[in-house]
């Protein structure tokens, strides 16, 4: 059991849902502790039936705590986390700032739980797109070697944050009366639109968003050789990442064998009945733990392809239960370890 744990952007979107599944979940600890930007400081958070209120982040916040779980942007985590782990703590990290930095696991914990034994101080929470997808690739590559992937991202406004949804109202709002909203959020309105770019040119006309994937599939999967060709677009749906995702593997993989491996991994659920129209889509997902897979089909293209249509709630496995259950993964192996 930890005695005091440490919630750090308590009142963000991925924060609020962090309180809902540490409660839910019933991680053991004694004391919750509620940490934030000084603009958010003495606001009051409801958690057991009891009020919390949040306190400054800063150095000193750090003392006796055990365990912090954070969401925030990169700049932030880059200068609290030293901090943190200065105290003592240990800092299970959602920003992007820490997840390729070698001396830091990359942690999803139905892929690689062993990963958190190497820990110094700080664990790395993937990006929303990237945890659904290595979730569906895990027992893929375990039975036959996944050797190249192809993926198009069909991405929620909330992984922007609030400010993500807010502008998707906005937007829609706006266009229903004939006008255009003008984007603060986004590259352009959202409303009734797709945008194909989600982050900053990076790296020969791929976008940050798309090569984070391509750098954290590798991680997480423990293979350099696996090949990633990404595609990241905006959409205008409110919480749930969808993807197109076409496998090919080392081994060839027949159609019953791939969903047999699928049906028996953690953390998946399939939804593949294409003469009924069932299929995972994001309203069905919102508010579920799980990855959802279906459209399950061998590649008539040639070669070992496997290809699905993956969902799962970005704000859910995409971001806070992830951490939340890395947390949890941390107390059962310790658990094991001093048995």
């Amino acid at each position: 059991m930890y005695e005091t744990l440490a919630l750090v952007g308590a009142t963000g979107a991925v924060g609020r849902i962090v309180l809902e599944q540490l409660a839910e979940r019933e991680l053991p600890f004694k004391r919750l502790k509620l940490l934030a930007s000084e603009r958010s400081v003495g606001k009051e958070v409801r958690f057991r039936g009891e009020t919390l209120k949040v306190e400054l982040l800063e150095p000193s916040a750090f003392n006796n705590i055990d365990l912090v779980i954070a969401s925030t942007p990169d700049e932030v985590s880059a200068e609290f986390a030293p901090w943190a782990v200065k105290a003592g703590a240990v800092v299970v990290d959602e920003s992007g700032y820490w997840r390729m930095d070698p001396k830091v696991p990359l942690v999803v914990p139905e892929v690689n739980p062993e990963a958190v034994d190497n820990h110094q101080g700080i664990i790395a929470s993937p990006n929303c797109s990237t945890t659904q997808m290595v979730v569906a690739l895990a027992p893929l590559h375990r039975a036959a070697r996944v050797r190249r992937v192809v993926v198009s991202t069909y991405q929620a406004t909330s992984g922007a944050g609030l400010a993500g949804n807010e502008e998707l109202n906005d937007s829609v709002r706006s266009a229903l009366v004939g006008q255009t909203h003008p984007p603060k959020t986004f590259q352009h309105p959202i409303g009734f639109n797709l945008i194909p770019q989600i982050g900053s040119e990076k790296h020969e006309g791929y976008t940050s968003e798309e090569m984070k994937m391509v750098y954290e599939t590798r991680k997480i999967l423990g293979d350099e050789g696996i090949q990633v060709c990404p595609t990241c677009v905006r959409v205008p749906v409110s919480t749930g990442h969808s993807e197109s995702i076409l496998v090919e593997t080392e081994s060839p993989l027949t159609l019953e064998e791939a969903k047999e491996l699928f049906r028996q991994a953690e953390g998946i659920t399939i939804v593949d009945d294409l003469q009924s129209s069932k299929y995972p889509m994001p309203r069905d997902c919102n508010g579920k733990d799980d990855v959802f897979i279906g459209r399950i089909r061998k590649d008539i293209s040639g070669g070992n392809g496997i290809t699905f249509w993956c969902v799962s709630d970005n704000l859910r496995k995409g971001a806070a239960t992830n951490a939340v259950q890395i947390a949890e993964l941390m107390i059962k192996r310790s658990a094991t370890k001093t048995a």
